[in-house]
């Protein structure tokens, strides 16, 4: 199971890196091999901005249709086109070609309540 140090993560199997005042966000490796094949990411929330835990978009699998939740309030300011052809990106490459959205947020405090890569590999019982 991949967890990378250098990034935050959430309770609803998302990850987080900070660079700036931009957080860039996907689903964690663990949650793509739950959700299994995933067939299609709808993000329709670019240019609104939205309150921490809020839903931003949809993940589609085989299986199964999965909310994601806003890690930190703020603006969407770029969603990954890319995975609107190749949605498998998600699967192969959950922590590069496969985030989803950028946020500028506007609360560093939020940061606070992600969790650490350790935290997070409690979290899943790795």
């Amino acid at each position: 199971m991949n967890i990378p140090s250098e990034l935050k993560y959430t309770k609803d199997h998302e990850w987080v890196r900070i660079e700036g005042d931009i957080a860039t966000v996907g689903i964690t490796d663990f949650a793509q091999g739950e959700l299994g094949d995933i067939v299609y990411v709808e993000v329709e929330t670019v240019d609104e901005t939205l309150d921490q835990e809020e839903v931003f978009g949809t993940v589609e699998a085989v299986k199964t249709v999965s909310d994601l939740f806003l890690p930190l309030s703020g603006e969407i300011v770029e969603f990954n086109d890319s995975l609107e052809d190749e949605p498998e990106k998600v699967n192969s490459d959950p922590y590069g070609e496969g985030w989803m959205v950028k946020i500028k947020f506007n609360d560093e405090g939020e940061l606070e309540s992600l969790l650490s890569a350790a935290d997070y590999k409690d979290l899943i019982g790795g």
